[in-house]
């Protein structure tokens, strides 16, 4: 199947042309079509599937056929969790529309506002945000949802991760309730389901399984080590590899820097990302890991989520995340558009519970590798890691002790990166 037989406009054909794009992925056969007639779309696909031109292509289409208003108002809104995968939405929506007659604009919290509401009075077509400053700049009156005809809630999963439910609620009361919707996320649990059933109108349903994508292309392998061998392990793997441009995740904000500064010191240029880091030290970051300075960029999967990079080589898992789909978005990173690609899970005692939930999620099992030197420790608890656990006390008395403050500290962060974005 081609782009053309989908039914798009010549002008949005052109511009997936000057991107060398020649055949739609999965998603986009799936999903464009339906979009196309007007329907409401719930949409199943993972990161690295071609998942954002599925609904910025048809969406384009469908608002560049209709007549235009007089003032340019808002016609389309595309949500996002994040401040990156809002800017990488942007990007394509850019690129897409490069024959067409509409504007387009981002908005999200860390930069000064004033940017964003000066291109916004000059009238856009097509607003992606994060929910926050949206929602600022509403209750300010520097913009209107009430004209809205497609409006797009991208990532759902992470959305209702994140805590931003209620800002979602509020919203859908802000636009007109005759609208196009369309959803989009990794998996349809049953949160994701009950929210479903409360944006969309008799949705279609179009599902691509990670097995048909990722898991598939990418080689993965498990380093079975001790804990406390994991930084020297991962240092000797890039440095002995020579590996230029490093994707590594870590469970947590703290664990990222402190795994940066370690790396640095053993001469390894690296870069962290999470959301306690400022919009440009994020911005820069990234940057700087695209152009090739930064050899390694460690991340936290929220923060990961927009980060776009075509040839991407190698993933890291520094920590296994305690859900399984999130090691399918994270492996995802590498292997995009068909390319190769090797995901590496630095796997301790704890966290051979999480190994096997994800080995359960994919329907196969990870090569396993132990290097010498760096041995597991066959002393160690196999007990799971439990969210916002202080893993360097063993007690049970310390444990329940400091179980009161890490929930506080939990919603605490939570509403905290709900502010920055």
């Amino acid at each position: 199947m081609s782009f053309k037989s989908l039914g798009l406009s010549e002008s949005l054909l052109k511009a997936v042309s000057k991107k060398g794009y020649e055949t739609p992925s999965s998603i986009q056969t799936k999903a464009i079509p339906p979009i196309l007639e007007g329907k409401d779309v719930l949409a199943s696909a993972q990161t690295g599937t071609g998942k954002t031109a599925s609904f910025t292509l048809p969406l384009l289409h469908v608002l560049s056929e209709n007549p235009k208003q007089k003032y340019r108002n808002i016609r389309a809104l595309i949500l996002a969790p994040t401040r990156e995968l809002a800017a990488q939405v942007h990007n394509n929506v850019k690129e897409y529309s490069e024959f067409l007659g509409l504007r387009s604009t981002v908005i999200f919290g860390g930069v000064n506002q004033k940017p964003q509401i000066r291109t916004i009075r000059q009238g856009v077509d097509i607003l992606i945000a994060t929910p926050g400053r949206l929602i600022d700049l509403e209750n300010q009156g520097v913009l209107s949802l009430k004209y809205v005809e497609i409006f797009v809630l991208d990532e759902a999963d992470r959305m209702l991760d994140m805590g931003f439910i209620r800002d979602i609620e509020r919203v859908m009361k802000l636009m007109p309730s005759k609208r196009q919707n369309l959803m989009f996320s990794a998996t349809f649990s049953k949160d994701i389901k009950k929210l479903a059933y409360s944006i969309l109108n008799n949705p279609e349903q179009v599902e691509v399984t990670p097995e048909n994508t990722a898991v598939e292309i990418i080689d993965q392998k498990v380093h079975r080590v001790a804990k406390n061998k994991k930084t020297g392990l991962i240092i000797k793997l890039i440095s002995e590899g020579s590996w230029k441009q490093v994707l590594v995740f870590t469970r947590t904000k703290h664990g990222a820097n402190r795994l940066t500064k370690k790396m640095i010191s053993a001469g390894i240029t690296a870069a962290a990302i999470h959301g306690n880091k400022s919009q440009g030290a994020r911005t820069k970051a990234l940057a700087g890991f695209k152009k090739g300075d930064i050899r390694v960029l460690v991340a936290t999967d929220i923060a990961a989520r927009g980060i776009d990079i075509p040839l991407l080589p190698h993933v890291i898992n520094f920590e296994l995340p305690n859900v399984s789909e999130d090691y399918v978005h994270r492996i995802g990173r590498t292997g995009r558009a068909g390319a190769s690609g090797q995901a590496i899970s630095l796997v301790s005692a704890d966290e051979i519970s999480y190994l096997r939930g994800i080995e359960k999620l994919i329907g196969m099992s990870i090569d396993l590798e132990i290097i010498e030197g760096f041995e597991p420790d066959p002393n160690a608890s196999t007990e799971p890691i439990k969210p916002g656990q202080n893993r360097n006390k063993s007690t049970s008395r310390n444990n329940k002790s400091k179980k009161s403050s890490r929930n506080k500290n939990s919603n605490r962060n939570r509403n905290r990166n709900r502010k920055k974005n």
